[in-house]
């Protein structure tokens, strides 16, 4: 009866032995998802949370910082990690490049946390001061890391963050974005990131960033979580614009549908730790869009469960969510 009415793709995704236990919901039936929602990833920010290097390089063994983004970015989350990941950067030279990695992506979530996510009009000289500060350091961590490991995408992911916070030249950006395309074109991060790039209040132009969505969905598998890159596209478009049913048309309502069903909905899609950050992209544009039928369907499978980002767009992310999940 349930692939009947949410279409394929729709069934939740199977137990996951590292899954953490699901929390008591909220009394609007949501829960916020910790740690990737993975009993591991748990584990490594608990060593983190400890300044426990031994622990935390224990932890890592079933990830990869080099191309995992995710378990990366709970690290660059971690408060304190800064105090403590300079003595490993120095003193443990046979993991250097993990060390600077988490380092350098330490400095630039902190930055961004010094500066917030106010208009620059409104960021004080201090703010920008420090700001700049934290991020000239991570730049010049990631490039070590990038040059120890040259395999390894998330360094130059990071540096494209690194380099729109401090201005730097399209041309580095545009050298940045085909370094890390070179070791994997299908990351969505990447693609996340040069999305971001191409917005207008990041010197971009309007329909830059949606050409390129949608040139990257056009060689993206079925199953693919790069497809997500078009949802995110869509909401951009949404934060530039003045009116806020920007989206609320047919045309963006069949394209969101299809490119969910090609990606996240589509059977091959993968059930990684973190994967529900995937679905929220999707959850977020096709609201915005008035796709209800499509939007039912993946909240289905997220089952309560939220994030803060992409929601983050509005004053009040979690209710805002919330009142999604309780018309749905």
């Amino acid at each position: 009866m349930f692939s009947k009415l949410f279409g394929r793709g729709a069934e939740r995704p199977l137990a996951n032995p590292h899954a953490l236990p699901v929390p008591r919901r909220q009394k609007n039936g949501i829960y916020p998802l910790h740690a990737l929602g993975d009993a591991r990833v748990l584990a490594l920010v608990e060593a983190a949370t400890a300044g426990d290097w031994e622990a935390v390089k224990a932890a890592l063994a079933p990830f990869d910082l080099g191309h995992d983004h995710q378990v990366l970015g709970q690290l660059a989350d971690v408060d304190g990690v800064q105090d403590w990941i300079g003595r490993a950067v120095e003193e443990d030279g046979e993991h250097r490049a993990t060390a600077l990695l988490i380092s350098g992506t330490r400095h630039l979530s902190w930055g961004w946390e010094a500066r917030t996510a106010e208009l620059a009009r409104n960021v004080a000289q201090e703010q920008w001061r420090i700001f700049h500060e934290r991020l000239r350091i991570a730049e010049e961590q990631l490039l070590q890391a990038a040059e120890l490991r040259p395999d390894w995408i998330t360094p130059w992911c990071h540096l494209l963050t690194s380099g729109r916070g401090m201005s730097l030249s399209p041309a580095v950006s545009e050298v940045r974005l085909h370094a890390a395309l070179r070791r994997d074109p299908l990351d969505l991060e990447t693609h996340l990131e040069w999305v971001s790039q191409l917005q207008p209040r990041w010197g971009g132009e309007p329909g830059q960033a949606l050409a390129f969505a949608r040139g990257a969905l056009a060689h993206t598998p079925q199953g693919h979580r790069l497809g997500c890159v078009l949802a995110m596209a869509h909401i951009e478009d949404w934060v530039e614009s003045d009116e806020g049913d920007c989206l609320v048309n047919a045309a963006v309502q069949a394209e969101l549908r299809a490119a969910a069903d090609h990606s996240i909905l589509h059977p091959a899609y993968a059930y990684r730790p973190g994967w529900q950050h995937d679905f929220h992209l999707f959850a977020m544009a096709l609201a915005l869009a008035g796709e209800d039928h499509t939007v039912r369907r993946v909240l289905r499978v997220l089952d309560g469960a939220y994030t803060s980002w992409p929601w983050s767009y509005f004053e009040e992310p979690e209710k805002q969510f919330a009142r999604l999940h309780r018309r749905a």
